[in-house]
């Protein structure tokens, strides 16, 4: 499994929406500049987010964007799925119940399912509030003087 670019910068977007959360309204184009991504690419994002009510937004002079949940009601995990559909590590288990013709048989097909708990397991358990408390702590931690 590889995250796509698409999936990468969702991530990084919504990152900064929550990183700026207290600011009210948030224009594509400061996330653009602030994260180093293409506004045109954001904009191409944003629509996921905005119908799956992830997003509030607002049009006109102050409009933007704003998350419309707190950041630790987001996790990694639902965004990733937004954004990457599947997130399987083959094919045969992109659907539940797996439908290969070979599954009854499979011996490797018990790996892949242990390796897919895993990563959901792991991203679902990831969310927006911890990856900034993680790089507040970073940040503490190569203070120096």
């Amino acid at each position: 499994m590889k995250i796509s670019t698409k999936g990468r910068y969702a991530l990084r977007m919504l990152l900064d929406l929550a990183e700026h959360e207290n600011e009210g309204f948030i224009a594509l184009k400061d996330i653009a500049e602030r994260q180093n991504i293409s506004k045109k690419y954001l904009e191409q994002i944003v629509p996921v987010f905005s119908k799956s009510n992830f997003l509030r937004t607002n049009r006109g002079f102050q409009g933007g964007y704003q998350l419309a949940r707190s950041p630790e009601k987001y996790t990694v995990g639902e965004i990733l799925r937004l954004t990457e559909g599947s997130l399987a590590p083959v094919a045969c288990l992109e659907n539940d119940p797996v439908e290969c013709e070979r599954s009854a048989e499979c011996m490797t097909l018990p790996v892949w399912q242990g390796l897919f708990k895993v990563i959901n397991e792991y991203l679902d358990n990831i969310t927006l509030q911890d990856i900034l408390d993680q790089a507040k702590e970073r940040s503490i931690d190569d203070y120096s003087i």
